[in-house]
């Protein structure tokens, strides 16, 4: 099947004819001065907006990359007028088939969507949960508008929520918005806000949690605070409402965006959420803390009974990686964090 074919140029070098070949796209530049001197990999990815660096080197690795008619190294210094191609092969199916599974659509255009992720969904594909998932339908909502990403036709799943946490997520179509989204990602600019409710209320009503986090020495399924190899974590955070000392409803906004991130700097605080089987609370201090401000047995029995952590991804912002439109979404508490939050109401 033949398909569109793009071509990358030197803007003060001539435009090359594009041709049509059976494969998925075609580059071809040559490189100027702004581009000499560096990384093969690292010149590369700069000069294609579409293709992540990472992208960019498993294609090299492919032979794919090619300059002046030979392989391309990635560690080769590129020189003025080299002639670089780059030839993207068909992107293959991934393994997860497409299941009609509901998604909840806060946006899509066809670069991408935006999901509000309800509990119990799994992100991935994995040992255990192999259909499903987000992207099983994702991969079944998409169909014929879902391109290759990193040479894999699949949805670009940007960042992660928990099975169990609800609320916004992005997801990318293609390689040109995964990398925008992705670089968003890494610098910060992608804004997401969580709230959640921990047992008792923070002394101090506004923080931040500035704490490395990594893999639990002992426990396979639980990340920790680690101070000598984890990786950089950083949660703002500050008190929406308290019920009384029993516990409170707090946002938190990610600066970074690791693996049970909130749920581990909460915890830290020594105010885990509500519903976390692995980070906490025990359930006789949450019993402690609700009986000390007078709750009545059924609302102990619901906090103590609550099937999953309380956290919900409540909005998200960034620009948009293609029309670079500002864009931010907004999702509502679910029902059943709604009816708990009802039921500390005094």
């Amino acid at each position: 099947m033949e398909v569109k074919v793009k071509v990358l140029y030197n803007r003060d070098a001539f435009l090359y004819k594009a041709y049509k070949v059976n494969l998925s796209e075609t580059y071809r530049f040559i490189i100027d001065q702004a581009h000499a001197g560096g990384r093969a990999d690292k010149a590369v990815s700069a000069l294609c907006e579409d293709l992540s660096r990472a992208r960019v080197q498993g294609l090299i690795e492919q032979g794919a990359v090619t300059i002046n008619g030979a392989a391309l190294k990635a560690s080769r210094r590129l020189e003025v007028g080299d002639v670089v191609e780059i030839e993207i092969p068909p992107a293959v199916p991934c393994e997860p088939e497409a299941e009609d599974i509901p998604l909840d659509i806060v946006f899509e255009d066809e670069h991408m969507l935006v999901i509000n992720k309800a509990a119990g969904m799994v992100v991935h594909p994995g040992a255990g949960n192999w259909s499903g998932t987000l992207v099983n339908a994702l991969l079944h909502h998409c169909g014929e508008d879902l391109s290759g990403i990193g040479g894999v036709v699949r949805p670009g799943i940007v960042h992660r929520l928990d099975k169990d946490t609800t609320g916004l997520m992005v997801v990318a179509k293609n390689d040109k918005a995964h990398k925008g989204l992705s670089e968003q990602l890494s610098d910060r600019s992608l804004s997401r806000i969580y709230k959640a409710l921990v047992l008792k209320v923070p002394t101090l009503l506004k923080g931040k949690v500035n704490k490395p986090i990594g893999r639990h020495q002992s426990h396979r399924l639980k990340m920790a605070i680690d101070e000598k190899n984890g990786r950089e974590a950083m949660t703002h955070y500050k008190v929406e409402k308290a019920y009384g000392e029993a516990c409170a409803l707090v946002e938190c906004k990610l600066e970074t965006g690791r693996t049970h991130q909130i749920r581990v700097h909460m915890g830290f605080l020594k105010h885990p959420l509500i519903g976390d089987v692995l980070y906490g609370p025990q359930p006789t201090a949450l019993q402690a803390a609700l009986k000390k401000e007078g709750y009545e047995q059924n609302v102990v029995e619901n906090l103590l009974s609550f099937p999953r952590q309380a956290l919900h991804a409540a909005s998200i912002s960034f620009i948009h990686p293609v029309s670079g439109v500002e864009m931010g979404f907004e999702a509502p508490i679910p029902d059943d964090f709604i009816n708990l939050l009802k039921s500390l109401e005094k």
